[in-house]
């Protein structure tokens, strides 16, 4: 079946092959129209209204709360395929999980509890550790996510025993800003919440943690790819093949209204050996036996 989905800045390979396993070969019986924002949420409803005028039969907008609102309010019509947003319902996304209602529906990362997790897994790492920072873009998971988030570290923070300073950042130009704001909080560790900026600049987050000494542990397992201590989160290949399945059923005739939104499933804990070793760090036995991948 023909059909042309636009896919935003996401695992594409994951997608792509989740839909080869499916019958679609890019090129043959699928087309994909790819558009980056570049990390920079402002472009979001230009790449929507673009989207909607090139009359794709499905998007697939990836990666946060605001850029998939930025594609509901660009259409009613074109059948849209969220991926790893924040919480769907709360955000005004969909109506219930249920039964989405509207045109928009897809695999959510509704994960209110990753904060105090990730906390948790720092206090373990690093058992000395009594102040933590909690770096967040205001904006970038979408409000109550956000509230959720933020409540949840909060909580965790205080059955822990660790202070918090929480760090933010609207966008790279702060971070070196945020980082001596950290050093002098007397932050002794770092935990990085989801936002599509800080993933486009996973890199630079991941030196500046490294160079300011901060064990930190991040959202996504491409941090650890890039150097990161470790990450804890759902896993984003899983999501995206997930996504494809919404697209088939959506090209086959469905309507997004009537396919319920789907929880994650698959949480990973990815640690990086090399990073601990510069750190000074032993990781325990404790968090190596939970890791579902360790990078020597």
């Amino acid at each position: 079946m023909a059909g042309n989905l636009t896919l935003s800045p996401g695992t594409k390979e994951a997608f792509r092959q989740g839909l080869r396993d499916l019958g679609y070969v890019v090129g043959s019986n699928v087309v994909i129209e790819y558009r980056d924002a570049a990390g920079k949420a402002d472009r979001f409803p230009a790449l929507a209204a673009e989207l909607v005028a090139l009359q794709v039969d499905v998007i697939v907008r990836a990666g946060s709360t605001p850029s998939a609102l930025a594609a509901k309010r660009a259409t009613r019509t074109i059948p849209v395929v969220f991926v790893a947003t924040g919480d769907p319902v709360g955000s005004g996304l969909v109506t219930s999980l249920a039964r989405p209602g509207g045109n928009i529906t897809g695999p959510s990362s509704l994960t209110p509890a990753l904060a105090g997790k990730c906390l948790e897994l720092l206090k373990q790492t690093v058992p000395g550790v009594s102040r933590v920072a909690v770096l967040w873009q205001p904006g970038g998971m979408g409000e109550r996510s956000e509230k959720d988030m933020l409540q949840g570290a909060e909580v965790a923070a205080q059955a822990l025993g660790v202070r918090l300073h929480f760090a933010e950042a609207k966008g790279p130009a702060d971070f070196d800003r945020v980082f001596s704001e950290m050093t002098g909080a007397r932050a002794s560790a770092l935990t990085v919440l989801p936002s599509v900026v800080f993933s486009a600049e996973r890199r630079r987050l991941v030196e500046l943690a490294a160079k300011n000494r901060l064990p930190a542990v991040y959202p996504w397992r491409e941090a650890v790819d890039a150097g990161g201590l470790m990450s804890y989160g759902p896993n984003n290949a899983d999501l995206f093949r997930r996504a494809a399945t919404y697209v088939d059923k959506i090209l086959k005739g469905a309507k997004p209204a009537d396919l319920p939104v789907e929880q994650p499933t698959k949480f990973e804990l990815v640690v990086n050996l090399k990073a601990a070793k510069a750190l000074g760090l032993t990781i325990p036995p404790s968090v190596l036996v939970r890791a579902d991948e360790i990078i020597q």
